[in-house]
Protein backbone atom coordinates (compact mmCIF):
# COMPACT_ATOMS: atom_id res chain seq x y z
CA UNK A 1 0.00 0.00 0.00
CA UNK A 2 3.12 2.65 0.85
CA UNK A 3 4.88 1.67 -1.86
CA UNK A 4 1.30 2.04 -4.45
CA UNK A 5 1.14 5.20 -2.73
CA UNK A 6 4.34 6.50 -3.49
CA UNK A 7 4.85 5.15 -7.27
CA UNK A 8 3.92 8.52 -9.03
CA UNK A 9 7.00 10.32 -7.08
CA UNK A 10 9.67 7.74 -7.92
CA UNK A 11 8.17 7.76 -11.61
CA UNK A 12 9.56 11.03 -11.48
CA UNK A 13 12.50 9.85 -9.65
CA UNK A 14 13.16 7.48 -12.21
CA UNK A 15 14.70 9.77 -15.47
CA UNK A 16 16.72 11.49 -13.42
CA UNK A 17 18.15 8.28 -11.41
CA UNK A 18 18.38 6.35 -14.96
CA UNK A 19 21.10 9.56 -16.32
CA UNK A 20 22.75 9.40 -12.94
CA UNK A 21 23.37 5.26 -13.46
CA UNK A 22 24.49 5.90 -16.90
CA UNK A 23 26.40 8.38 -16.70
CA UNK A 24 28.04 8.30 -13.41
CA UNK A 25 27.75 5.42 -11.20
CA UNK A 26 28.43 2.93 -14.13
CA UNK A 27 31.52 4.37 -15.35
CA UNK A 28 32.62 4.75 -11.87
CA UNK A 29 32.19 0.67 -11.37
CA UNK A 30 33.86 0.16 -14.63
CA UNK A 31 36.68 2.18 -13.29
CA UNK A 32 37.34 0.24 -10.22
CA UNK A 33 37.29 -2.73 -11.98
CA UNK A 34 39.80 -1.70 -14.81
CA UNK A 35 41.93 -0.19 -12.19
CA UNK A 36 43.06 -3.32 -11.66
CA UNK A 37 43.88 -4.54 -14.87
CA UNK A 38 47.01 -3.04 -17.18
CA UNK A 39 44.33 -1.58 -19.91
CA UNK A 40 46.09 0.25 -22.55
CA UNK A 41 43.05 2.18 -23.62
CA UNK A 42 40.48 1.66 -26.99
CA UNK A 43 39.80 -2.17 -26.94
CA UNK A 44 39.82 -4.58 -24.06
CA UNK A 45 42.10 -7.56 -26.36
CA UNK A 46 45.02 -8.36 -24.15
CA UNK A 47 43.78 -7.31 -20.94
CA UNK A 48 45.67 -8.47 -17.93
CA UNK A 49 44.19 -8.93 -14.36
CA UNK A 50 47.50 -7.07 -12.15
CA UNK A 51 46.12 -7.31 -8.81
CA UNK A 52 47.23 -4.73 -6.85
CA UNK A 53 50.04 -3.54 -8.37
CA UNK A 54 48.60 -0.20 -9.87
CA UNK A 55 47.45 0.89 -6.41
CA UNK A 56 51.41 0.13 -4.82
CA UNK A 57 52.42 1.60 -8.26
CA UNK A 58 50.55 5.06 -6.88
CA UNK A 59 52.43 5.46 -3.79
CA UNK A 60 55.37 4.72 -5.56
CA UNK A 61 55.00 7.23 -8.63
CA UNK A 62 57.26 10.35 -7.37
CA UNK A 63 54.62 12.53 -9.62
CA UNK A 64 51.67 11.33 -7.90
CA UNK A 65 52.90 11.83 -4.68
CA UNK A 66 54.17 15.80 -4.93
CA UNK A 67 51.14 16.33 -6.83
CA UNK A 68 49.00 15.17 -3.96
CA UNK A 69 51.18 17.46 -1.60
CA UNK A 70 50.89 19.87 -3.76
CA UNK A 71 47.25 19.63 -3.59
CA UNK A 72 46.40 19.12 0.00
CA UNK A 73 48.72 22.66 0.19
CA UNK A 74 46.62 24.34 -2.68
CA UNK A 75 43.14 22.75 -0.40
CA UNK A 76 44.49 24.36 2.53
CA UNK A 77 45.84 27.52 1.75
CA UNK A 78 42.45 28.45 0.00
CA UNK A 79 40.02 28.14 2.12
CA UNK A 80 41.86 29.55 5.02
CA UNK A 81 42.88 32.67 2.53
CA UNK A 82 39.43 33.02 1.71
CA UNK A 83 37.56 33.01 4.99
CA UNK A 84 39.80 35.31 6.42
CA UNK A 85 39.48 38.31 3.86
CA UNK A 86 35.77 37.08 3.14
CA UNK A 87 33.96 37.97 6.22
CA UNK A 88 35.25 41.42 6.95
CA UNK A 89 35.04 41.88 2.94
CA UNK A 90 31.08 40.81 3.58
CA UNK A 91 31.08 43.26 6.56
CA UNK A 92 32.04 46.49 4.01
CA UNK A 93 30.07 45.43 1.64
CA UNK A 94 27.02 45.20 3.85
CA UNK A 95 27.21 48.99 4.16
CA UNK A 96 24.24 51.68 3.44
CA UNK A 97 26.13 53.45 0.57
CA UNK A 98 24.71 54.01 -2.26
CA UNK A 99 27.30 52.93 -4.31
CA UNK A 100 27.06 49.58 -2.07
CA UNK A 101 25.06 47.27 -5.11
CA UNK A 102 28.24 48.81 -7.38
CA UNK A 103 30.96 47.41 -5.29
CA UNK A 104 29.39 44.20 -4.88
CA UNK A 105 29.04 43.70 -8.36
CA UNK A 106 32.95 44.38 -8.79
CA UNK A 107 34.15 42.18 -6.40
CA UNK A 108 31.15 39.58 -7.62
CA UNK A 109 32.91 40.05 -10.96
CA UNK A 110 36.22 37.91 -11.16
CA UNK A 111 33.96 34.72 -10.63
CA UNK A 112 32.39 34.81 -13.77
CA UNK A 113 34.46 34.04 -16.03
CA UNK A 114 35.98 30.43 -16.55
CA UNK A 115 38.60 29.47 -14.67
CA UNK A 116 40.81 29.07 -17.63
CA UNK A 117 40.36 32.26 -18.81
CA UNK A 118 41.67 33.64 -15.53
CA UNK A 119 44.67 31.75 -16.03
CA UNK A 120 45.16 32.65 -18.91
CA UNK A 121 44.90 36.22 -18.70
CA UNK A 122 46.93 36.38 -15.37
CA UNK A 123 49.88 34.31 -16.67
CA UNK A 124 50.07 37.49 -19.22
CA UNK A 125 49.99 39.93 -16.52
CA UNK A 126 52.59 37.76 -14.19
CA UNK A 127 54.47 37.21 -17.13
CA UNK A 128 58.80 37.13 -16.83
CA UNK A 129 59.02 38.82 -20.05
CA UNK A 130 58.78 42.51 -20.81
CA UNK A 131 55.27 42.49 -21.26
CA UNK A 132 54.29 41.23 -18.16
CA UNK A 133 52.32 44.13 -16.35
CA UNK A 134 53.29 43.07 -13.05
CA UNK A 135 56.75 43.16 -14.00
CA UNK A 136 56.59 46.11 -15.66
CA UNK A 137 55.50 47.97 -12.59
CA UNK A 138 57.67 46.36 -10.29
CA UNK A 139 60.52 47.29 -12.78
CA UNK A 140 59.40 50.70 -12.61
CA UNK A 141 59.85 51.08 -9.19
CA UNK A 142 63.51 50.46 -9.42
CA UNK A 143 63.17 46.91 -8.42
CA UNK A 144 64.14 43.80 -9.77
CA UNK A 145 61.81 41.76 -12.12
CA UNK A 146 60.37 38.55 -9.86
CA UNK A 147 59.76 35.54 -11.57
CA UNK A 148 56.14 35.23 -10.46
CA UNK A 149 55.17 31.67 -12.52
CA UNK A 150 59.13 30.62 -13.44
CA UNK A 151 60.57 29.96 -9.76
CA UNK A 152 59.70 27.13 -8.05
CA UNK A 153 59.09 29.03 -4.79
CA UNK A 154 56.47 31.73 -5.83
CA UNK A 155 54.92 29.22 -8.65
CA UNK A 156 52.32 28.40 -6.07
CA UNK A 157 51.89 31.28 -4.33
CA UNK A 158 51.04 32.90 -7.48
CA UNK A 159 48.38 30.04 -8.19
CA UNK A 160 46.35 30.61 -4.67
CA UNK A 161 46.53 34.26 -4.79
CA UNK A 162 45.06 34.01 -8.27
CA UNK A 163 42.43 31.33 -6.89
CA UNK A 164 41.69 33.76 -3.88
CA UNK A 165 41.35 36.66 -6.09
CA UNK A 166 38.60 34.64 -8.22
CA UNK A 167 36.97 32.86 -5.36
CA UNK A 168 36.85 36.04 -2.84
CA UNK A 169 33.73 37.96 -4.25
CA UNK A 170 31.87 35.14 -4.99
CA UNK A 171 32.45 33.80 -0.84
CA UNK A 172 31.83 37.38 0.41
CA UNK A 173 28.32 37.04 -1.30
CA UNK A 174 27.71 34.02 0.62
CA UNK A 175 28.29 35.52 4.22
CA UNK A 176 27.17 38.76 3.07
CA UNK A 177 23.45 36.55 2.60
CA UNK A 178 23.79 35.42 5.68
CA UNK A 179 25.05 38.62 7.63
CA UNK A 180 21.57 40.45 6.42
CA UNK A 181 19.58 38.03 8.38
CA UNK A 182 21.47 38.95 11.37
CA UNK A 183 19.06 41.09 14.05
CA UNK A 184 20.09 44.49 14.22
CA UNK A 185 19.15 44.51 17.89
CA UNK A 186 21.82 42.10 18.36
CA UNK A 187 24.41 45.27 17.92
CA UNK A 188 22.12 47.34 19.22
CA UNK A 189 21.78 45.64 22.96
CA UNK A 190 26.23 45.34 22.76
CA UNK A 191 26.42 48.57 21.76
CA UNK A 192 24.30 49.73 24.94
CA UNK A 193 26.39 47.36 27.17
CA UNK A 194 29.34 49.39 25.73
CA UNK A 195 31.10 47.20 22.99
CA UNK A 196 33.42 48.72 20.54
CA UNK A 197 33.88 47.71 17.09
CA UNK A 198 35.91 44.63 17.19
CA UNK A 199 33.77 43.36 20.02
CA UNK A 200 31.10 42.96 17.88
CA UNK A 201 33.11 41.48 15.38
CA UNK A 202 34.33 39.05 16.82
CA UNK A 203 31.45 38.17 19.53
CA UNK A 204 28.36 38.93 17.50
CA UNK A 205 29.70 38.92 13.80
CA UNK A 206 31.55 36.23 13.30
CA UNK A 207 29.69 33.51 15.34
CA UNK A 208 26.22 34.73 13.48
CA UNK A 209 28.33 33.76 10.03
CA UNK A 210 29.30 30.13 11.75
CA UNK A 211 26.82 28.41 9.23
CA UNK A 212 27.54 30.43 6.02
CA UNK A 213 30.92 29.58 7.14
CA UNK A 214 30.92 25.77 7.03
CA UNK A 215 28.94 26.37 3.88
CA UNK A 216 31.92 28.32 2.41
CA UNK A 217 34.74 26.00 3.71
CA UNK A 218 33.29 23.04 1.99
CA UNK A 219 32.82 24.40 -1.39
CA UNK A 220 36.15 25.85 -1.55
CA UNK A 221 38.04 22.50 -0.15
CA UNK A 222 35.85 20.43 -2.48
CA UNK A 223 36.60 22.33 -5.11
CA UNK A 224 40.21 23.42 -4.37
CA UNK A 225 41.08 19.87 -4.29
CA UNK A 226 39.79 18.52 -7.53
CA UNK A 227 41.34 21.78 -9.21
CA UNK A 228 42.95 21.42 -13.02
CA UNK A 229 42.25 24.29 -14.95
CA UNK A 230 43.45 27.57 -13.12
CA UNK A 231 46.58 26.09 -11.89
CA UNK A 232 46.83 24.67 -15.48
CA UNK A 233 46.31 27.79 -18.02
CA UNK A 234 49.13 29.25 -15.62
CA UNK A 235 51.89 27.31 -15.47
CA UNK A 236 51.07 24.24 -16.95
CA UNK A 237 51.50 22.33 -13.33
CA UNK A 238 55.56 23.44 -13.72
CA UNK A 239 58.04 24.53 -13.02
CA UNK A 240 58.62 20.98 -12.89
CA UNK A 241 56.02 19.85 -10.78
CA UNK A 242 56.04 22.99 -8.40
CA UNK A 243 52.05 23.41 -8.92
CA UNK A 244 51.15 19.93 -10.52
CA UNK A 245 47.79 18.81 -9.01
CA UNK A 246 46.62 15.10 -9.12
CA UNK A 247 43.81 15.85 -11.27
CA UNK A 248 46.24 16.72 -14.02
CA UNK A 249 48.43 13.55 -13.53
CA UNK A 250 45.29 11.14 -13.24
CA UNK A 251 44.54 12.82 -16.69
CA UNK A 252 48.30 12.50 -18.37
CA UNK A 253 48.38 9.14 -16.95
CA UNK A 254 45.74 7.93 -18.33
CA UNK A 255 45.55 10.13 -21.92
CA UNK A 256 48.83 10.31 -22.72
CA UNK A 257 50.68 7.51 -21.00
CA UNK A 258 48.39 5.11 -22.02
CA UNK A 259 48.81 3.76 -18.42
CA UNK A 260 44.68 4.23 -17.88
CA UNK A 261 45.15 1.20 -14.67
CA UNK A 262 47.24 3.34 -12.65
CA UNK A 263 45.44 6.53 -13.63
CA UNK A 264 42.20 4.78 -12.08
CA UNK A 265 43.56 4.08 -9.03
CA UNK A 266 45.15 7.05 -8.58
CA UNK A 267 41.93 8.81 -9.02
CA UNK A 268 39.73 6.00 -6.85
CA UNK A 269 42.68 6.59 -4.25
CA UNK A 270 42.08 10.69 -3.82
CA UNK A 271 38.34 10.06 -4.73
CA UNK A 272 38.44 8.16 -0.92
CA UNK A 273 40.73 10.60 0.46
CA UNK A 274 38.20 13.56 -0.83
CA UNK A 275 35.13 11.62 0.84
CA UNK A 276 37.04 11.17 3.83
CA UNK A 277 37.61 14.66 4.14
CA UNK A 278 34.36 16.13 3.11
CA UNK A 279 33.02 13.23 6.05
CA UNK A 280 34.95 14.64 8.77
CA UNK A 281 34.53 18.13 7.86
CA UNK A 282 30.29 17.52 7.78
CA UNK A 283 30.74 15.82 11.36
CA UNK A 284 32.72 18.96 12.47
CA UNK A 285 30.13 21.29 11.09
CA UNK A 286 27.14 19.15 12.37
CA UNK A 287 28.68 19.35 15.78
CA UNK A 288 29.42 23.44 15.96
CA UNK A 289 25.92 23.84 14.66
Amino acid sequence: MKLKKELPYLCFILPAFLVYTVLMLYPMLQAVGLSFTDWKGVTFENLHFVGLKNYLDVFSDKQIIISITNTVVYAIAVPIAVTILAIPLSVALNSKMKTSNIQRAAFFFPSVPSALVLGFLWSYIMSPLDYGLLNRMVTGLGFDPVLWLADPKMAMVSVIVVTVWSQLGWHACIYLAQLQSVSEDLYEAARIDGANTLQLFFRITVPQLKPAMVTSVMLLMISSLKVFDLPFALTGGGPGYATTMISQVIIQRGFVDKMYGRSMAAAIVFFLFVAFITAIQQKAGAEKE
